[in-house]
């Protein structure tokens, strides 16, 4: 484990075996880049869509949850893009290109075999969601994967966050997350998470998508809070999962 991460206690109190190599049972950062390795090898080329400035590469974390994320190196080429020029300093990046927001994405056709968004999809605005997905579909290579992680709309998560207007989303994370930065906080649209929206949106491609009930981070700093959502997580049908894993593989013929 990484001798200068050690999980907080109420990670401790409600996952045990996190002291066992720094990470619970239910870590989703592990379970869906474990996915993602899965899907990439040395000859892959992927896109990080709203990499940012990669502060999980940086932070302290559990050791295991770097080596499963951290694909440069273990891959042909990384490139990040970002509306945010934080990205020019993201270390897990081989290369990095900022964007416009709602711009097309500035690469050829076919140029990628992963595209990954990790929380991404949610702050897509509704007027986007189409040219966004037709984007994504036309930089896959045929047969390529795009990989996205998001709250469900229908969750603890996206339901809490619908309900707090964006203008408020700053004030709000800081009173949960003390140590997240303003710079981190985006306005949220939540016009692409939901299963529906996801089938008709990759119409005509392979789409698995899962629900995932993982550590309410969210909560972390307010004992009482974690305990609402982790009895609201393990109460709750699957398909009010708080997250949801989103795994498309294109079809398109050359």
């Amino acid at each position: 484990m990484d001798s200068q991460y050690q999980p907080d206690r109420a990670t401790l109190r409600f996952y045990p075996e996190a002291a066992v190599g720094g990470f619970p049972h239910v870590d989703g950062e592990i379970e869906f880049y474990l996915r993602i390795g899965a899907l990439v090898g040395p000859e892959s080329r992927v896109l990080d869509l709203g990499a940012g400035r990669g502060q999980w590469a940086v932070e302290p974390a559990p050791a295991v949850r770097k080596q499963v994320r951290h694909l440069k190196g273990r891959v042909a080429e990384v490139v990040g893009s970002d509306v945010d020029p934080a990205v020019l300093t993201n270390p897990a990046l081989d290369r990095a290109v900022v964007t416009e927001l709602g711009a097309a994405l500035p690469f050829e056709d076919a140029s990628f075999d992963l595209i990954v968004a990790d929380y991404v999809l949610e702050h897509v605005a509704p007027e986007d969601v189409d040219a966004f997905v037709a984007d994504v579909v036309r930089l896959l290579k045929p047969g390529g994967w795009f990989a996205a992680r998001t709250p469900n709309k229908w969750g603890l998560i996206g339901l809490g966050a619908r309900a707090v207007p964006n203008r408020w989303h700053t004030r709000v994370l800081r009173r949960l997350q003390p140590a997240r930065k303003e710079v981190d906080v985006f306005p949220t649209r939540y016009a692409m998470n939901t299963r529906k929206d996801l089938r008709r949106l990759f119409a005509g491609h392979d789409l698995y998508v899962y629900g995932h009930e993982a550590v309410p981070t969210y909560f972390e700093q307010h004992r009482l809070a974690w305990h609402v959502a982790s009895l609201f997580g393990r109460l709750t049908p699957r398909r009010l999962d708080s997250t949801l894993l989103v795994f498309v593989q294109t079809r398109r013929e050359n």
